[in-house]
């Protein structure tokens, strides 16, 4: 069995995914990633192929730092996305209440996917997976959709809304293959790929 690396890190500030990863276990560093996310967003990209590059960017940014170059670096991003006439509309983080209202109004009577991925990366080696999940939300008006937001307050949420707090009543049905990666990090494939890399879990 490989020798366990002498760290792990999950290249995220987010609350959610700490949340998360502390359910596992194993020690860890949370580091903000070393990239301008933003600045990587290429619009030419397909939803899935999107999120997958944005994911292996964060890993790499912290993997490829001398400092943390023995280290197993957890990199994962998330995104909403819906196709309408044709095209698709990826949807991130809202950041404000009257655009989370938006995303969700567009939402509303639709089938969309919530694409989370996630690449794992020590050294140059990298093992990489990708859940998508598809929901159906109920045709809600826009009263409803501003009562919920105002509840959860999902700003800081890919497509505006929370399924572990008041957000399950928006939706008719959700297909998920891992219920963690809804919230942002797919456990059951890291899981499986931690215990591979000499990790004792649980």
């Amino acid at each position: 069995m490989p020798s366990t690396p002498s760290a792990l890190i999950l290249a995220s500030t987010s609350r959610y995914r700490r949340a998360l990863l502390e359910r596992l276990g194993v020690p860890f560093t949370a580091l903000a990633p070393a990239c301008d996310e933003d600045a990587l967003k290429d619009p030419r990209l397909a939803p899935q192929a999107l999120a997958e590059f944005l994911a292996e960017a964060k890993a790499t940014s912290i993997a490829r730092q001398t400092l943390h170059c023995d280290a197993v670096v957890i990199g994962s991003d998330q995104l909403a996305a819906v196709e309408v006439a044709g095209t698709w509309t990826v949807l991130g983080k809202p950041g404000t209440a009257a655009k989370a209202v938006d995303q969700l109004a567009l939402l509303s009577g639709r089938a969309h996917v919530l694409i989370t991925a996630m690449v794992v990366a020590r050294g140059t080696e990298r093992w990489r997976h990708t859940d998508v999940t598809r929901l159906t939300m109920r045709r809600l008006d826009r009263a409803a959709l501003e009562r919920y937001v105002a509840a959860d307050q999902p700003l800081d949420c890919a497509g505006a809304y929370k399924l572990e707090c008041r957000g399950v009543a928006l939706f008719e049905s959700i297909d998920s293959a891992d219920a963690s990666a809804i919230t942002g990090l797919p456990l059951l494939a890291l899981t499986r790929i931690l215990a591979g890399l000499g990790y004792a879990i649980p």
